[in-house]
This record gives C-alpha cells, structure tokens and sequence, in this order.
C-alpha cells in the first residue's frame, strides 16, 4: 500500500521535437494552408490549393514576364526634400526600405523582349513602402513612357501598389500622378499601345492615375483593386459593402477590367496581345 495513495500523477521522460527550420514553410493568408517554400516557388508563388497569388517583388515579376530586361534609369533615388518629421525620418525610412528590399525605388523600369517583341516594361514593387508613388516613382514610369512613344513601343506596368502619393513628398507626389497620366495621353495621341496589369494590391493614387489607363487592363485572380480600402468606405458611407467588393472578380463582372489572368497564364497572354495589338517590327 502507498503511502500517499495512489499517484496523481505519472512523470515521464519528456523528449523535446526537433524544431522545423526557420523559413522553410509558408502559410497561405486565404486558405490557411502550410506551404513547403520550394513547392510554392515552383508554383510562382501560387497557392495549389485554393489559387491565392503571393506578392511577388518587382525582379521576380520581370523575370516572370520578360525573355530579356535592359534596366533604365537606376541611378535616380528619393531626397528628403521638404525634411519630413514623423516617427521615422524620411532618409532613415528610406534607407531601411533600400535595406530590406534590396532596391533603391519602389519601382524598376527598363526595355524588354518577349518572343522577338519589344516594349518598355515598369513594375511597382509593394514591399517597398507599399509601392507608393514618390516623385522617383512618378518620374522613371514618366521618363520610361516618353521613351516609349519616342521609340514607337508599347508599355507594360505592372502594378503592385498599396499605397498611394507618398505623404513623406506632400505636392511633390500628388504631382506624379498627373505627370504620369499625362505621358500615357501623349502616348495614347500617337496610337501606341498601354497595357495595365494589376495585382494584389492596386489602390489608391495609383489606380486612381496611370493604373487605369490602359488600353487593355489585366488583373490577376483576387487582387484587392481601388482607391480606398473597403473598411474605410464602410465607415464612411456606414452600409454593408457586397460580397467580394474591390476584388478583381467583382472589377471584371462590372465592366472596370478586361480580363482576369492566372499567373502561370500571364506572359503567353502578354505576348498574344502585343502581336495582335501592335505593328510589326522591323
């Protein structure tokens, strides 16, 4: 007989699990699926089970799209011009933006090729300070389009943008959003083709400027696309929004795109409509 009675409780050799390495695995934010890295690159960053498209950063979607890229305009990086004070200097946010997306801008311009076609190619990138558009942004998008119509080519942007103007650069951001508009009107007179391709996210003062001026607009699958964010127009307008609002699918059902592209898709449907919609080039 025990002492104390019978024991409540049984004490066991605990052995620790082997931890999983950091930076293997991702977690899809639509479907809650773990994701083995390697698969989903393969994947391009394309959830295999419920289709959601991962940002992808401005490199990998030139290397997506494009058989060959000559990059353009490299050297120009953003001053602090109006010696913003916030939380975070403007000089000490921009450098952490540099550091940690390995890019000077939140976007990249430059000439490309796809099967023998030629065209000049700008991306947004949303990892760096959401792809907001500051006057570098608003001025390589504007110089790469008057390249453009000057070379006779068509332009490709590919949006991927949260953000809007840069409040950091105040009027100077505002600025680019008329400045580039009116490049693509000046390319436009010349019946030269714009092609917009908006992924998740495309908001703000980007779409609500060069974004949604292309002669052909492109989404891909379930991208958030407007100008403000459904949450902030709830509370504004205090109604119930629909189901799906400001997704690319809700966008396309009412006439705002013309076409959704799966990923994988992308770059055959881009060459398909630069052979049909331009000249031939000599």
């Amino acid at each position: 007989m025990a002492l104390f009675g019978k024991p409540k409780y049984t004490f066991v050799n605990l052995v620790k699990k082997k931890d999983i390495p950091h930076g293997l695995w991702t977690r899809c934010p639509d479907c809650g699926e773990l994701i083995y890295n390697k698969a989903l690159k393969e994947k391009l960053k394309v959830c295999h089970k419920c289709s959601y498209h991962f940002v992808l950063g401005a490199r990998e979607r030139i290397e997506l799209l494009a058989d060959s890229f000559k990059e353009l305009h490299s050297g120009l990086v953003s001053t602090d011009a109006l010696n913003f004070q916030g939380p975070k200097n403007y000089k000490d946010k921009l450098a952490e933006e540099k550091k940690k997306t390995g890019l000077p801008e939140a976007c990249i311009v430059g000439e490309a090729l796809i099967n023998e076609k030629k065209f000049i190619l700008g991306v947004t990138d949303s990892r760096f300070m959401m792809g907001s558009m500051g006057s570098v942004v608003g001025e390589k998008l504007t110089r790469a389009i008057e390249q453009a119509t000057e070379l006779h080519l068509p332009v490709v942007i590919v949006s991927g943008s949260g953000g809007g103007a840069r409040m950091q650069e105040g009027m100077l951001s505002l600025m680019q959003m008329a400045k580039t508009s009116a490049a693509l009107a000046r390319h436009a007179q010349h019946k030269l083709l714009f092609i917009s391709i908006l992924t998740n996210p495309t908001m703000a003062g980007i779409m609500a400027s060069f974004a949604s001026l292309g002669d052909v607009i492109i989404a891909e699958p379930k991208a958030l696309i407007g100008f403000t964010g459904p949450r902030v127009i709830e509370q504004t307008i205090r109604q119930k929004l629909p189901q799906g609002f400001q997704s690319s699918e809700f966008l396309l059902k009412h006439g705002l795109i013309d076409m959704i592209v799966a990923r994988k898709n992308l770059k055959d449907t881009l060459s398909l409509l630069l052979d049909y919609l331009t000249e031939a080039q000599t």
